[in-house]
């Protein structure tokens, strides 16, 4: 079988695994969010922490609550890495450095997890699964938690209220990610993923020396690091080491993995708004825009040009050979278009086009179809964005969902969409102008552009891929790379919780002749056409320095 039907075959099966649990898994999100009923466990976390299940909260509220919740994440992440030497499972590892504890801290909450460091030479097991794996559970579930409260607000009617912060946390933690999680793990187990608290085995070499392969308990993390959209890996080489990734069979399962809360919770959208169309027209956006950028990087990829990709018959630079370009490029795509950041292959490797579209994908605002929560909520931005823009053309008040989108509501909107494009191209521009920080870039040109940017737009947009020619270590780009996560990550946030309870303030409005259908192939066109032309209006000039000039050099 050759390389591309492999390839086409993993796809097909894929989007078969993902079609039979979209309605199972969406309406059970959306039970879980919407029932007044809470486990004995969850009743017992509510009394611990003296949270009072049954009050809700204003936007207000809800927000300072995400904000404290995972400033206290920051800070007690970060202790626990510079207290690595006392801590038990150790395995003898040093303090992490400051510059390096802050920006994982930031990182991890953030659901960004790029890491600036080798795992296995840098962490214990200890904070690896205390500190990294609590927080892939923990910043996914903030994630869920912020979408449902925006869908509460074009459900909800004449109230400031979109329920409690606490409760969510607690349900998608509990009810969702850890049971797939555990299943998961307990799958790539079976399947030859390692899971082991040694801190290595001994290996004997062909001149029979001995050389020492770091072992961790890769399988748990790796589960929610996929489940989660979290993306950081145990070993250095993410998901393209044996350990944590060792075969086709995995490599499928970690891909369905990355995908299928995000694509599901459209279904979980259109049950909770009592619309069912609604989560598919936003389901089809998200499926063209993944389809289309997967046909970029899969042909480029397969096509590349050079001496070497023409006698290899394709670019197979910085790829496994038990994936090739098929699976490379499937994963390369899922954990771009998501907030995932995993690599099974090292995408500084890509061609121009190739890397371009890994890169493009995070420059859509990673809706196709986005990390966890944070994917649906991106693309109700844009829908209220694209609303409005309907509005202007037509001369009418723009409505979405029953709700009228009036300054209040678009300012939020914009804000939130806003917030990555600035810290992304005030981030690299800055980058670049600092004469000290050229010195990390392995490659000069269009492609060290390429890296700068993307490492920016990875970290503006919570990803935490890289292009892994760029050398990161030093204090500007920790703390720099730092603070673009939690621009990136909290900006948007605020704005559309703001947001939500602006529209749960209203009353809802009937429809009427006059109302833009928003559940057929129109609206999804004029849905599509708006995130293609504010990223392109954006972006362009960028990337026509960086993988556009390199593809057509």
């Amino acid at each position: 079988m050759s390389d591309t039907m492999a390839g086409l075959l993993q796809a097909g099966l894929l989007l078969v695994a993902l079609a039979v649990v979209y309605r199972p898994l969406g309406d059970y999100m959306a039970r879980v969010f919407s029932t007044e009923k809470h486990t004995k466990a969850e009743r017992g976390l509510y009394r611990l922490f003296r949270v009072n299940p049954g009050s809700e909260q204003h936007w207000k509220t809800y927000a300072s609550a995400v904000i404290g919740f995972s400033f206290v994440s920051v800070v007690l992440l970060y202790l626990l890495q510079r207290l690595q030497a006392i801590l038990p499972w150790s395995l003898g590892k040093e303090p992490v450095s400051p510059a390096v504890a802050f920006n994982t801290a930031v990182s991890f909450v953030t659901n960004t997890n790029w890491q600036s460091y080798s795992p296995e030479a840098t962490m214990g097991h200890f904070v690896q699964m205390a500190g990294l794996t609590v927080q892939n559970f923990l910043s996914a579930a903030v994630g869920l938690a912020v979408a449902v409260a925006v869908v509460r607000g074009f459900v909800r009617s004449k109230t400031d209220r979109l329920g409690n912060f606490w409760v969510d946390l607690t349900r998608g933690t509990i009810r969702i990610l850890l049971p797939i999680a555990f299943v998961a793990a307990l799958v790539l187990i079976a399947l030859g993923v390692v899971q082991s608290l040694k801190s290595g085995v001994d290996v004997l070499n062909p001149d029979g020396s001995t050389s020492k392969i770091a072992l961790a308990p890769a399988a748990s993390q790796e589960a929610i690091k996929e489940l989660g959209t979290n993306g950081g890996g145990i070993f250095n080489a993410n998901s393209s080491h044996p350990f944590e990734n060792p075969n086709a069979w995995t490599n499928l399962i970690e891909i369905f993995l990355i995908l299928v809360i995000p694509v599901s919770l459209t279904r979980t959208f259109g049950k909770l708004v009592g619309n069912t169309k609604q989560g598919y027209v936003l389901l089809s956006v998200m499926a063209g825009l993944f389809t289309a950028m997967l046909a970029v990087t899969w042909l480029s990829e397969a096509n590349a040009s050079g001496p070497a990709p023409l006698a290899a018959g394709a670019n197979l630079e910085g790829k496994e050979q038990r994936f090739g370009i098929g699976l490379s490029s499937l994963f390369a795509n899922a954990t771009t278009g998501t907030s995932t950041g995993a690599v099974n292959s090292m995408h500084d490797s890509y061609s121009g086009l190739g890397g371009g579209g890994a890169l493009l994908n995070m420059l859509l605002g990673e809706i196709s179809p986005g990390g966890v929560g944070t994917g649906l909520y991106g693309i109700l931005v844009m829908a209220v964005i694209a609303m409005f823009l309907a509005g202007l053309m037509v001369g009418r008040t723009p409505e979405y969902l029953g709700k009228k989108l009036g300054k209040r509501e678009v300012t939020c909107a914009a804000v939130s969409m806003l917030a990555m494009p600035t810290v992304v191209l005030l981030g690299a521009g800055i980058a670049l102008m600092n004469p000290g920080n050229l010195a990390a870039l392995n490659n000069p040109g269009a492609h060290g552009l390429s890296e700068v940017l993307y490492a920016y737009a990875s970290a503006g947009n919570n990803n935490g891929s890289a292009f892994a020619g760029i050398t990161v270590t030093n204090d500007w780009f920790q703390s720099s790379l730092g603070v673009a996560m939690l621009l990136g990550r909290f900006v948007p946030i605020l704005a559309v919780l703001c947001l939500a309870g602006s529209l749960a303030s209203q009353r809802k409005v009937p429809e009427t002749a006059g109302t833009l259908p928003t559940t057929g192939p129109l609206f999804g066109t004029m849905l599509a056409g708006t995130i293609v032309l504010v990223a392109a209006l954006t972006f362009i000039p960028a990337l026509a320095l960086g993988p556009i000039a390199e593809a057509l050099a």
